[in-house]
């Protein structure tokens, strides 16, 4: 079955997919199929999830260099044809099914507006059925409606299954036969309101696989769930509440997907090709560990080795490396042990001052400041290769899809952050996509680009940049 492939959509976000594809995913894995993930859009701890359920390595990055995961096809960010190819580097043609988590809401695109980077343009691409998670807490037949709806705006067919989430096996008998007698459309199963099938969540999202049994660090008042054992109560619930048969048959019924066989372009990275660097030390920890696994694939197809160091942990950059990698995370959850680890700090601004080229997105931007503070306002000394003081904004910062101007070459990237800092740089052109409007963003020196947006490499191409942008 190289080309069975599924969505698993939703009717908006906090409708419990996630936990539902990992399930999903976790049963099928569990049966002898060959399972490969992805995830639609920019989410990095999602796809960290389906890595635990399908006993990956969560980080996207293995100790041992390897790249764990399908990937986050976004058509934001590429063509279809362009996105197609990525996913079958990602193993889609190695694999028995593929299995897609969508992103907020079915047809929720750029701005929420637009279908642009929605799920249901990702399942267009890809002629991929979807199976639509509807949260069916409260609701009776009023629940037709909403299905009815989704249904009349799916205008190439593409919805094929109903989950129902949240909802008794009693009343989702009741449900399932008015689903279908009026619909037309099957039921695949449902998932119960049942408080093992939940995950904590901080301000950026779930909780990360990582933080397990330690304290909950996040806002939610309760102990940081064990992933594992989250997915072995959610596999052991659903396995006999979902119509595995069912999802699989309708994941069968997807047309053959060609793979297009473009050379996918590689534009170039300021400063990357030009200076012979090989080996690239990348930060993976629990404070970094957000990285889109396309980019890693990138850097590993212009020759370069990829090694993994903690700046949690180590107690330096691992040696003969010519560059250094810095992601996104939650830094500001672990300030104490960053801060107090002065011989990583110091070798990785020693690092900057002999002249090693640095990429440092969000949090890993962060970490390059001098200072940040935590929730309460106490300040944490950081590495000081770059100025600046992060604090946090208790609100959504410069939130959404942007696009970089880096020489004539255009990014585009992500912004999701809570943190800011009062020198977020200014060297670099930047468009906030859907509004158009234009201002100056990031640092780009000799050897450091760095900034909160986190780019996605594919997406670059060669363009000509008209007009100066708003300040």
């Amino acid at each position: 079955m190289p080309d069975s492939r599924i969505m698993i959509a939703a009717t908006g976000s906090g409708s419990g997919k996630t936990i539902i594809t990992c399930a999903i995913m976790r049963i099928l894995k569990n049966s002898g199929l060959n399972v490969t993930p992805f995830k639609c859009g920019p989410d990095y701890i999602d796809p960290m999830y389906h890595r635990a359920a399908l006993g990956m390595d969560i980080q996207a990055l293995s100790p041992g260099g390897s790249i764990s995961g399908g990937g986050n096809p976004d058509t934001f960010f590429t063509d279809r044809e362009t996105t197609i190819e990525l996913m079958y580097e990602g193993g889609f043609s190695s694999s028995d099914i593929s299995v897609t988590e969508g992103v907020m809401g079915l047809y929720d695109g750029l701005g929420g507006t637009s279908l642009k980077g929605s799920s249901y343009e990702l399942a267009s691409f890809t002629d991929t059925p979807v199976i639509l998670v509807v949260n069916a807490k409260g609701m009776g037949r009023s629940v037709l409606s909403i299905i009815k709806g989704f249904l009349d705006y799916d205008g190439n067919k593409l919805i094929r299954g109903i989950i129902l989430n949240r909802v008794s096996g009693v009343y989702y008998r009741k449900l399932k036969t008015l689903i279908e007698d009026e619909l037309k459309i099957p039921v695949a199963g449902y998932a119960p309101d049942d408080e093992r099938l939940h995950v904590g969540s901080r301000h950026l999202g779930l909780l990360t696989p990582t933080e397990t049994n330690d304290g909950d660090r996040g806002e939610n008042g309760r102990e940081a769930a064990d992933i594992l054992k989250v997915l072995d109560a959610a596999e052991g619930i659903l396995k006999d509440t979902l119509d595995i048969g069912k999802i699989r048959l309708i994941a069968e019924s997807s047309g053959r997907l060609l793979r297009p066989g473009i050379s996918l372009k590689t534009p170039e990275i300021p400063g990357l090709k030009n200076r012979g660097i090989k080996r690239i030390a990348v930060a993976v920890d629990e404070a970094f560990s957000f990285y889109y696994r396309e980019n890693l694939r990138f850097l590993k197809a212009l020759g370069t080795e990829l090694i993994p160091f903690s700046p949690l942990h180590d107690t330096h950059l691992p040696q003969d490396t010519d560059a250094l990698l810095l992601g996104g995370g939650y830094p500001e959850e672990y300030l104490e042990e960053l801060s107090s680890n002065i011989p990583m700090k110091d070798s990785v601004k020693s690092a900057a001052l002999s002249g090693k080229y640095i990429i440092a997105e969000c949090g890993g931007f962060m970490y390059l400041q001098e200072v940040i503070e935590d929730k309460k306002g106490t300040p944490y000394k950081m590495c000081g290769v770059l100025p600046g003081r992060c604090s946090f904004k208790g609100r959504l910062t410069r939130f959404g899809y942007m696009e970089l101007y880096i020489g004539d070459t255009l990014f585009k990237g992500h912004e999701f952050h809570y943190y800011d800092s009062d020198r977020n740089g200014e060297d670099l052109k930047a468009v906030r996509a859907g509004s158009g409007r234009k201002y100056r963003a990031m640092y780009y020196t000799d050897n450091i680009i760095a900034g909160f947006m986190h780019l996605y490499y594919y997406s670059g191409k060669n363009m000509t940049y008209s007009g100066e942008p708003d300040r």
